[in-house]
């Protein structure tokens, strides 16, 4: 069976130009990335400085995967860049009011570098 499944994943790839575990290893790894430039923007934040740089790196790593399916895709289906169009849009929404909230955790006048 999960030669099976395998075999359906490695076919979808092909079909589309791309290789679904580079995919998988590209979304996973930008994870623990992602998550410290936040850290990174939020303690720039609350010390009052610029956050612009942590912010697009932040960006970069969290649509990465798709950067890499838009390069090397094939005829990906329109529908599919909707979705994830609408995965970004929600994920970006979401990020942006946790990372304020992050932000606004943190009393006026510490910077959080206890």
């Amino acid at each position: 069976m999960l030669e099976t499944i395998n075999d359906w994943i490695l076919g979808l790839g092909a079909d589309y130009g791309v290789n679904p575990y580079i995919f998988a290893a590209i979304y996973i790894g930008a994870i623990p990335f992602f998550l410290a430039s936040i850290a990174w923007l939020v303690k720039r934040a609350r010390a009052g400085r610029s956050t612009v740089a942590p912010t697009m790196v932040a960006g970069f790593f969290f649509v990465s995967a798709y950067i890499y399916l838009a390069i090397f895709g094939q005829d990906i289906p329109v529908w599919v860049w909707i979705f994830l169009a609408a995965l970004i849009v929600y994920g970006a929404i979401t990020t942006i009011r946790d990372t304020r909230r992050k932000i606004a955790a943190t009393p006026a006048g510490e910077s959080g570098d206890s």
